[in-house]
C-alpha cells in the first residue's frame, strides 16, 4: 500500500531499478570493491613487520593475499554467470559436500592442527579451512529448502525442526575441531532465515532461546572458553598473559584517536598485538585510520547489508524465492562475521578467531566470501532480468 501523501504511479509504470553494469549492481560491487582495496592496503601495512622478521620479505602476506584475491574473483566471476536454478536442484550435494568436509578434518592424520585447533585440511600445499565452503555450502542449502517446503516451514513444527537437526550436526562436527565462532555465526545465519521464511514469532523466540542456552551452555562447560569470556570481561585483570589480546587491541583504538596516527604508523602491530593481520586487523584500522576510518568500514559492512537485504525483498516481490532467500542468507552470514569480529576487536565481545570479511588476511576466508558475493550479484542479476509487469505482481515482501 502506498504511503499516505505519496504521489501514485502510473498504472504497469515500474519503479527505477538499481545501477546496474553488465546487469549487475553497481552500488553492491563499488562496496565490494571498496573493503577489498581497504583490506590489501591493511594486511600490507599490519604485516609487514611480522613478514620482514618471519621471510625476510615484508610484502610476504600481501603477495600472498593478492594472489588468494585473484582466485576469489574469479570463482565469484564463475559463480555470477551459473544460473541459480542450477544450485537449488544441486542444495542437497552442497549440504553433504559440508558436512563431509567438516568430518574429514576430525579424521586423524587428515586435519592439522594450528593454535590448538583442528580446522585445516592439508591437500598437497594447499590449506583449506572446512568451515568456510561449509557455512555458504548450507545457506544455499536451507535457502532452497524453504523454497520446497515454505509452507510446512510456517505451518508445521515438523518443516522447522528438520533443518535444525540439520544444523546441530554441523554444529557438533565445528564444535569437535573446535570453531565456537564458526558455530554461533552458521546458527544464528540459520535462525535468521527461517524468521524470514515466515518461522512464526512464537517458535522462532522458542527455538532462538535454546540455541542460545545451548551455545551458553557449551562456551561455560569449556575450561578455555569460560577463561576467554572471564578474560574478556576484565582484561585489565591479566594484562600481561590471558588479557594481552585485549589489552592490546584497546589501548591501538585509543592511539588512533580520530583521525589515526597515520596509514604505516600503528605501534601495536610492531609484535605487540597478536593476529594483528588476521583476527585484529580492525583494531590497526583504528590505531591508523582513526574514528574516521573505523566508522568508514562499519558504514560499508551496513551498506552491504543493507544491499544484500534490499535485493532480497526485490526478488521476493518478483517471486524468485530461491534468490531472496539466498540473498537473505549471504546477508546474515557476512554482517554476524563483521559484527562478531569488529565486537571482539572493540572488546565488546569474547575473543573468537573469526576474520573481517574481505579485508582480514586470510585465503579462505577471501576466496569463499568472493564466492558469495559472486552469488548475490547473480541474484540481483536473475531478479533485474524478470520482466517488469511479472515484478509488479509479485509476491510478498
Amino acid at each position: 500500500m502506498a504511503r499516505a501523501g505519496a504521489q501514485a504511479m502510473p498504472q504497469g509504470a515500474q519503479r527505477p531499478g538499481p545501477l546496474t553494469v553488465g546487469g549487475y549492481d553497481a552500488w553492491l560491487l563499488a562496496a565490494v570493491v571498496t573493503l577489498i582495496g581497504l583490506g590489501l592496503i591493511m594486511v600490507a601495512s599490519a604485516s609487514i613487520g611480522i613478514a620482514e622478521r618471519r621471510f625476510d620479505e615484508p610484502l610476504h602476506y600481501f603477495w600472498r593475499q593478492l594472489v588468494a584475491l585473484g582466485l576469489g574473483i574469479a570463482l565469484a566471476v564463475a559463480m555470477a554467470r551459473v544460473p541459480l536454478a542450477t544450485l537449488q536442484r544441486a542444495s542437497g550435494m552442497f549440504l553433504l559436500l559440508g558436512a563431509f568436509l567438516l568430518a574429514l578434518v576430525i579424521v586423524p592424520g587428515l586435519g592439522r592442527e594450528v593454535n590448538g585447533s583442528m580446522r585445516w585440511l592439508q591437500i598437497g600445499t594447499l590449506s583449506l579451512q572446512p568451515s568456510e565452503p561449509a557455512k555458504l555450502c548450507f545457506v544455499i542449502y536451507l535457502a532452497a529448502y524453504l523454497v520446497r517446503h515454505g509452507e510446512q516451514v510456517r505451518t508445521a513444527f515438523v518443516g522447522f525442526i528438520k533443518p535444525i537437526g540439520l544444523l546441530t550436526v554441523l554444529g557438533g562436527l565445528l564444535l569437535l575441531e573446535p570453531d565456537y565462532g564458526a558455530t554461533v555465526v552458521l546458527f544464528v545465519t540459520a535462525l535468521g532465515m527461517l524468521f524470514v521464511g515466515g518461522v512464526s514469532l512464537a517458535r522462532f523466540a522458542a527455538w532462538g532461546l535454546v540455541a542460545v542456552t545451548a551455545l551458553t551452555t557449551t562456551a561455560v562447560l569449556a575450561p578455555y572458553r569460560l577463561e576467554r569470556l572471564m578474560t574478556f570481561m576484565n582484561p585489565w585483570a591479566d594484562p600481561y598473559d590471558k588479557g594481552f589480546q585485549l589489552t592490546q587491541a584497546l589501548i591501538a583504538f585509543g592511539r588512533g584517536e580520530w583521525t589515526g596516527v597515520g596509514l604505516g604508523a600503528s605501534v601495536q602491530k610492531l609484535f605487540y598485538l597478536p593476529e594483528v593481520h588476521t583476527d585484529f586487523i580492525f583494531a590497526v584500522i583504528a590505531e591508523e585510520l582513526g574514528l574516521a576510518g573505523t566508522l568508514t568500514v562499519i558504514a560499508l559492512f551496513l551498506f552491504l547489508i543493507w544491499r544484500a537485504f534490499s535485493l532480497g525483498a526485490r526478488a521476493e516481490a518478483a517471486g524468485l524465492a530461491f534468490q531472496a532467500y539466498l540473498a537473505y542468507g549471504i546477508g546474515f552470514l557476512l554482517g554476524l562475521q563483521a559484527f562478531t569480529n569488529i565486537g571482539v576487536n572493540m572488546g565488546v565481545l569474547p575473543t573468537k578467531g573469526l576474520t573481517l570479511p574481505l579485508v582480514s588476511y586470510g585465503a579462505n576466508s577471501i576466496v569463499f566470501t568472493c564466492m558469495a558475493v559472486g552469488l548475490l550479484v547473480r541474484a540481483g542479476y536473475e531478479t533485474d532480468a524478470v520482466p517488469p509487469r511479472v515484478r509488479a505482481g509479485g509476491g510478498r515482501v
